[in-house]
């Protein structure tokens, strides 16, 4: 069944546009997953500390990707509902073409600063050097996952969602065949080696396959070809996409700031006790991201077609399917406490005990999170990216970093995990008081 943007959607024939999408992301979520699991069990606790040390950099460097692919979907999205598939396919080039050309410079940039930066965060001795030899692999690949981020979005507005699904299946086959082969291997000195490697051509395997495709003719809706400096679209992109540029550079420099708060409340047990919680939520979260990123353009489109009724239908559905997919991953954090953190640091008992105590507690706050990420998305697709910005800068920067600051001050380590759980409530909150505020101007209620 071929489902196109100008679709009238019930639940079932969303649930199905959106699927490719969440799966999409729950795998890239997966495969990150495995990567910390080889780390973690066969280089050692420094070595997993390194990676959930730097990565928070690494992924505010790609974040690039995220702006261009959500922001420039909202505009190539409605520039189809309004009739104009050239222009729209001019645009969709344009944020190609700009987001490879600044992947080349941030990982030129990163390469040569990562020393200073990883002693920033706090590392030394073997941690800052396990940092500095597991980033510099990584960025080599950063053009091509920046673009593996972009298309992402854009899979979707070509109503090719399933293409885009098998590529980050291909790409997270990659990370895990070589992160069993090369991590399992090689010598202890050369295991986070192996694994960067690993990560790093899954990257280029998520990127370079969409650039082929795109490039030649294809039964999709977009094309890359020849365009213009469209300096207005641009500008539009960013601001539209400035809610998920600042979503994932706030959660990074949050993430960044846990590290330093575990550091001094549990040292690098607390480090890596965090580093499997965020990659346990990244699955969880991925849910509501893919969901965000299935319906945007569905979103997008009707409202250049200005079609009021979907809209409204659309976010009916969306609270409804968001509130169920919350309570199923609640039970499922409650009751997977013990054995995904036996998955990772099994090997530790006190680690473990740390861990699992605080998955407990840090679970709630997937009642909450999906309706802060939606609520943020929604404005993003109805280019009101001033809107979506607000959304996110309060709930990954103002709220999050408030908490974390405060919370362990009363409850000590078990406040960071509580901290996670205030901010959330208050973002999905913020999300509700927008939608509320904004109906009388899009009429989606």
């Amino acid at each position: 069944m071929r489902i196109q943007l100008s679709d009238h959607f019930n639940y079932r024939k969303l649930i199905a546009f959106t699927l490719p999408s969440i799966a999409m992301m729950i795998f890239t979520s997966v495969y990150g997953v495995v990567d910390g699991f080889f780390v973690s069990n066969f280089a050692g606790k420094t070595a997993f500390s390194a990676v959930n040390l730097i990565m928070p950099f690494l992924m505010i460097v790609a974040t690039v990707g995220f702006m261009f692919g959500t922001g420039g979907t909202a505009i190539v999205a409605k520039a189809f509902g309004e009739g104009d598939s050239k222009r729209a396919n001019e645009y969709f080039s344009l944020f190609v073409y700009i987001s490879f050309g600044l992947g080349i410079l941030f990982a030129a940039l990163g390469i040569i600063f990562i020393r200073p930066i990883s002693s920033l965060l706090g590392a030394e001795g073997e941690l800052l050097e396990d940092c500095v030899v597991y980033a510099r692999i990584i960025l080599l690949a950063l053009p091509f996952y920046i673009l593996q981020l972009l298309f992402h979005s854009f899979f979707v507005t070509a109503e090719k969602p399933q293409i885009g699904l098998a590529v980050t299946v291909s790409a997270g086959l990659t990370n895990i065949i070589l992160d069993a082969v090369l991590v399992t291997s090689l010598p202890l000195e050369y295991k986070l080696e192996g694994a960067a490697v690993a990560t790093a051509a899954s990257q280029v395997v998520g990127g370079a396959f969409p650039l082929f495709y795109f490039f030649r003719n294809n039964s999709s809706i977009l094309r890359l070809g020849k365009t213009k400096l469209y300096g207005h679209a641009l500008l539009k992109a960013c601001t539209n996409g400035s809610s998920e540029f600042m979503s994932n550079i706030s959660m990074n420099i949050v993430g960044m700031l846990y590290n330093i708060q575990l550091m001094k409340y549990a040292g690098e047990d607390g480090i890596a006790a965090y580093g499997v919680m965020m990659y346990v939520s990244f699955i969880f979260a991925s849910t509501f991201i893919g969901y965000s990123v299935g319906s945007a353009p569905i979103i997008g489109f009707h409202d250049g077609a200005k079609n009021r009724a979907e809209l409204k239908g659309l976010l009916k559905k969306s609270v409804v399917l968001i509130g169920v997919f919350a309570l199923a991953m609640l039970l499922l954090g409650e009751l997977l406490a013990l054995p995904l953190s036996k998955l990772f640091v099994g090997y530790d008992e006190a680690l473990l005990e740390l861990t699992v105590s605080g998955f407990k507690i840090f679970a709630v706050s997937f009642l909450f999170m999906g309706y802060a990420i939606f609520g943020s998305g929604f404005f993003t697709a109805l280019n009101d990216g001033v809107t979506s910005a607000i959304i996110s800068f309060l709930r990954t920067l103002v709220f999050q970093i408030a908490a974390v600051l405060l919370l362990p001050m009363i409850l000590g380590i078990d406040g960071i995990w509580y901290s996670i759980i205030a901010a959330e409530f208050m973002a999905a909150a913020l999300s509700a008081f927008f939608i509320l505020l904004k109906k009388n101007k899009y009429h989606y209620l």
